[in-house]
């Protein structure tokens, strides 16, 4: 899996729907989860405003926000009571406001939007990104690798090549 621009720049005119939902999510991770998932959502949200065709220019700014973290809650499963931080789905959605109906509904929008699934390397955690098997799957002569199992030299090769988040032996 590629990794993907994960900057925090938004076009111009979408500056002030970018702002207004990561007031949001920013205030929903920072009470009940971490500044890890409010810095992806901040990302998540700017890569959806950068989208040729945005889809935070039709809809609530809470439905985006809430939709947005509960993508990453799904990539991430927040809503598995062994995981920390946790939170149910219901009470995510309490959070900003709405209904959990709702809630799935954008997240939905946003995963197919983003491209996200479970473990998704680009949407994980930092704190989990060592243990995520996804992260470090590589294909070397058509068979699935660990690229930390690799020489050195492969593996700046993989990460030059944007397949792996960082070189093992080098962080």
């Amino acid at each position: 899996m590629k990794r993907i621009n994960k900057s925090e720049k938004v076009p111009d005119r979408m500056k002030p729907i970018y702002d207004a939902i990561v007031s949001l999510t920013d205030e929903v991770c920072n009470k009940h989860l971490n500044e890890e998932y409010a810095k992806l959502a901040r990302q998540a949200a700017a890569a959806l405003a950068r989208k040729r065709l945005s889809p935070l220019l039709q809809g609530k700014v809470e439905s985006w926000a809430c939709g947005i973290v509960y993508a990453l809650g799904f990539v991430n499963f927040l809503f598995d009571k062994s995981q920390k931080p946790h939170m149910s789905a219901t009470e995510l959605c309490k959070a900003f406001g709405l209904s959990a109906g709702t809630g799935a509904s954008k997240s939905k929008a946003v995963r197919d939007t983003l491209d996200m699934v479970q473990m998704d390397p680009n949407w994980c955690l930092p704190s989990r990104i060592d243990n995520n098997f996804f992260a470090w799957t590589i294909t070397v002569d058509g068979l699935p690798m660990d690229a930390r199992s690799l020489p050195v030299e492969l593996q700046e090769v993989a990460y030059r090549k944007g397949l792996i988040p960082y070189i093992p032996g080098k962080r």
